[in-house]
């Protein structure tokens, strides 16, 4: 007679999720208070910048803590999307993405450290709210969880682009970490299109905007 079909118990369903949450909170923890390490060497600029005056380096400083924060958000993001999906291959591209975003992390945390400056005190509130907004995506589906990331990741290199503009022209060692972001996000947003991310309704890019802004806006001085 054959056996009837095996079907999980509630306690082991229960432990796998204990787990998940316990490997959560272990990369908020890291993603916030320690200091990254990157497995690609930093950019480096092809010509010697100029020196820096007190104004031009404080306004680097400024533009890299908002690109350090959106590192610490695409952390969150890919960690409650890797998450809130199912699909093997897709958790693992999330992942991957993840592990180049500690590259920007690191990369990022360095270059503050080299202008005298530091990290937002907010990026546990920022974390929380992105990984908050990336699970409510990854439940909508895994269609629409990519194009979100391909929204962000569009978004991401729009602002990019425009701190290339706005860093100081001296400040060449900055712009060389900004240049490969921007190529790795563009990369990112290409690879959720092509595994089916869905284009998102224009309210919700909309939003996304507005939040971003709130974000760049208050992590410029805090």
């Amino acid at each position: 007679m054959d056996s009837a079909p095996h079907n999980p118990s509630s306690s082991a369903i229960h432990h796998d999720g204990m787990d998940r949450l316990l490997m959560s909170i272990d990369t908020a923890l890291r993603t916030v208070f320690a200091d990254h390490s990157a497995t690609r060497p930093c950019p480096q600029p092809a010509m010697e910048g100029e020196v820096l005056s007190q104004d031009d380096k404080r306004l680097a400083a400024a533009l890299m803590r908002v690109n350090h924060v959106g590192e610490v958000c695409a952390q969150a993001l890919y960690a409650s999307q890797a998450w809130g999906t199912s699909n093997p291959v897709l958790k693992a591209q999330f992942d991957a993405a993840a592990r180049e975003e500690t590259d920007h992390l690191a990369w990022t945390e360095q270059r503050l450290k080299e202008l005298g400056s530091r990290t937002s005190l907010l990026n546990p509130l920022w974390y929380a709210g992105a990984f908050t907004i990336g699970l409510l995506a990854a439940k909508a589906g895994d269609k629409v969880s990519l194009g979100f990331v391909v929204e962000t990741e569009r978004q991401v290199e729009h602002h990019l682009n425009s701190h290339m503009d706005r860093l100081p022209s001296g400040d060449v060692a900055s712009k060389a970490i900004v240049a490969q972001m921007r190529d790795d996000e563009v990369a990112h947003a290409d690879a959720a299109q092509r595994a089916g991310g869905v284009d998102l309704p224009a309210p919700v890019k909309g939003l996304m905007r507005l939040a971003a802004k709130v974000m760049t806006t208050t992590a410029h001085y805090i």
